[in-house]
């Protein structure tokens, strides 16, 4: 088995790994052209636990919530990607327009987002917290995102 696992799988890894005392985190996102602020984040994300799992929307997810031009990437090459480092343990793609039962699936006991984040805004965060689990908001790289180097490269490429 491979780090790219679907959501019946990734249920039981996530009960095996608990079983063995391991402390689960959690954090989704498109993760399209992947960055440095995509790094630091999840890098930072691991450091709350022990098993890091990644829930990753499909490319109908992303368009519904970023638009028809994106993803850049494809879904299975952003998993690949994903899967690649070292500090991530499994990647789950989900369709839905929030993580909220890929949430309930995995049952972290920490839920990770980024600081363009607010508690009360996080999808998950009163579940996590009604089953004594606890919510982390990674503070935000300034000038690291996606849309600020697809912007970049419309400038530099598109108004010549």
């Amino acid at each position: 088995m491979g780090k790219v696992v679907d959501r019946k799988e990734i249920e039981k890894i996530c009960e095996e790994e608990r079983k063995k005392g391991k402390k689960i985190v959690f954090t989704n996102g498109c993760f399209d052209l992947i960055h440095r602020g995509h790094i630091e984040y999840l890098k930072k994300a691991k450091s709350y636990g022990d098993v890091l799992v990644i829930g990753l929307n499909t490319d109908d997810s992303v368009r519904r919530i970023k638009g028809e031009k994106r993803p850049i990437i494809p879904e299975n090459d952003r998993a690949f990607i994903l899967s690649s480092f070292y500090f991530v343990d499994y990647v789950v793609l989900f369709d839905e327009d929030t993580p909220l039962n890929l949430i309930l699936q995995v049952k972290p006991d920490v839920l990770v987002k980024g600081g363009d984040y607010k508690k009360h805004e996080i999808v998950g965060a009163r579940e996590v917290e009604g089953w004594g689990g606890e919510v982390v908001i990674i503070p935000y790289i300034k000038g690291q995102s996606t849309s600020g180097i697809i912007e970049r490269i419309v400038k530099r490429f598109c108004n010549e």
